[in-house]
């Protein structure tokens, strides 16, 4: 059974830091890219990060603030989130697609206080 249980999230003050963390289980997680993405009340998700054979990707809204890294030994995926602004308050959601579903973390909520 596929399971990924996200843990991390919180209040940060503006320009503050936060981990998210991304724990897998249920299938094999090195041979499959993970991706992170975040929903603002009453909006689609949007793709943030993605860790993928060449390498992490990310949207220009993350881009230079956020880090998207991976611990295939622990089967965990992690984003760093840096110089938080209020914008990015947001419930974050770790994906992964495997070769017939996809799968969701439950969310973790960020809140970013100005």
């Amino acid at each position: 059974q596929v399971k990924l249980e996200q843990s991390g999230g919180g209040l940060v003050q503006s320009g503050g830091s936060l981990t998210l963390s991304c724990a897998a289980s249920g299938f094999t997680f090195r041979d499959n890219a993970m991706n992170w993405y975040r929903q603002y009340p009453m909006k689609k998700r949007e793709w943030i990060a993605g860790l993928i054979v060449t390498g992490p990707h990310y949207a220009e809204s993350v881009k230079g603030r956020f880090t998207a890294s991976r611990d295939n030994d622990k089967n965990v995926a992690y984003l760093q989130l840096n110089n938080l602004q209020p914008e990015d308050a947001a419930m974050y959601f770790c994906r992964v697609e495997t070769s017939t579903t996809i799968y969701w973390g439950q969310g973790s909520q960020v809140w970013v206080s100005s």
